[in-house]
């Protein structure tokens, strides 16, 4: 099936791009996102007409994640969790729990927009995960983890 991406998506084209994508990825993701429509003459058309105002709202979009990334960069998140003699948590650190402590120092961010490549914490330490504001933004945090007895 063919679609037009109405914004930038990561792996498959950016904004205006008429691209061919699997059905069940159109029907089920894209569409209902608002990230693509069919690629009809009709659809086209009206993309054409409301290209620059498309365009313009993903330039505002890019500049408010990349304010926000400002904020982020550098930031060091402190949480403290119950930890046995050896360091190991009891539980562990997910993306939430991130967010969260982001949320209490005053820059917001998603909990789908915490990247922890390689899992949830679960020991003690400092560690640095990434924040994916935007597909062109990416800002790094650091996050320690103290035990508490």
């Amino acid at each position: 099936m063919q679609v037009i991406l109405m914004e930038k998506v990561v792996n498959l084209g950016n904004l205006g791009d008429i691209v061919k994508v699997k059905e069940g990825y159109a029907r089920n993701y894209l569409i209902p996102q608002g990230k693509a429509k069919r690629a009809t003459e009709e659809n086209r058309k009206v993309f054409e007409e409301r290209r620059a105002e498309l365009e313009k709202a993903q330039a505002a979009k890019l500049a408010e994640a990349q304010e926000k990334a400002a904020k982020l960069e550098g930031l060091t998140v402190q949480l403290a969790r119950k930890a046995g003699v050896d360091g190991r948590l009891f539980g562990s650190v997910t993306n939430i729990d991130i967010a969260d402590a982001l949320g209490a120092l005053g820059v917001e961010a998603e909990k789908s927009a915490i990247r922890m490549p390689e899992g949830p914490l679960k020991h003690v330490g400092e560690f640095e995960v990434q924040a994916v504001l935007h597909t062109d933004v990416v800002a790094t945090v650091k996050v320690t983890v103290t035990g508490e007895q």
